[in-house]
């Protein structure tokens, strides 16, 4: 698949049907992910997959109580047979910037030296890998946030501390129904008829 065609192409999708993916493709993702920019080349993200029936009712469980199920705008979301959550050590970056070649930045005196959280940045990079290579696999994907419950899930799964859960990227392939034609078989978000705006109202050459 070209590149431009995974991005127009991708989508949220929160519909999962029960084939299994094979563990050799999400490896492969996750490796497509490790190789997105990083500040300094700090490269302080990192990836915990779950891919077994028991883990990922485990993560449901910590962030989607029983009784809220039945009201769950997406039910079809959790069948999804692999989540990936996308983590990221911010202390690294620091660790990084204070390093000889860094160090007149400034940035390797705290967390709070930088102005802007380039491991939020580069989280986000990476985790855009991961979405278009899953396009280019033939799956389906949908990125969401632990919120609230970002604490009860790295308890959960071990995750150490220092690391920060940026998202979760549910991965299958996509639920759907025999109609006219083979459709995703799933609600749109809320947000999805929001129109792009025009590319002249975002792209400013030379001056805003």
């Amino acid at each position: 698949m070209e590149l431009v065609d995974a991005i127009r192409g991708r989508r949220m999708v929160r519909a999962f049907g029960p084939a299994p993916v094979d563990p050799g493709v999400v490896t492969a993702l996750c490796d497509l992910a490790r190789r997105a920019p990083s500040a300094g080349n700090s490269q302080a993200t990192a990836y915990v997959v779950l891919d077994e029936p028991e883990a990922t009712a485990r993560y449901w469980d910590a962030t989607l109580a029983p009784e809220r199920r039945a009201g769950f705008r997406w039910p079809g979301l959790l069948a999804a047979p692999v989540l990936v959550l996308v983590a990221v050590r911010p202390a690294a970056y620091v660790e990084r910037y204070a390093e000889p070649d860094k160090a007149a930045t400034g940035l390797g005196a705290a967390v709070d030296a930088w102005r802007v959280p380039y491991w939020w940045v580069d989280a986000g990079a990476a985790a855009e890998h991961l979405l278009l290579g899953a396009v280019d696999a033939g799956l389906g994907a949908c990125l969401f946030g632990a919120f609230d419950h970002e604490a009860a899930v790295a308890a959960a799964f071990g995750v150490p501390e220092g690391w920060r859960l940026v998202a979760t990227i549910a991965l299958g392939h996509p639920a759907v129904v025999a109609t006219d034609g083979d459709v995703p078989s799933e609600r749109t978000g809320r947000s999805a008829g929001r129109p792009r705006p025009p590319i002249d109202q975002v792209v400013h050459r030379n001056h805003w």
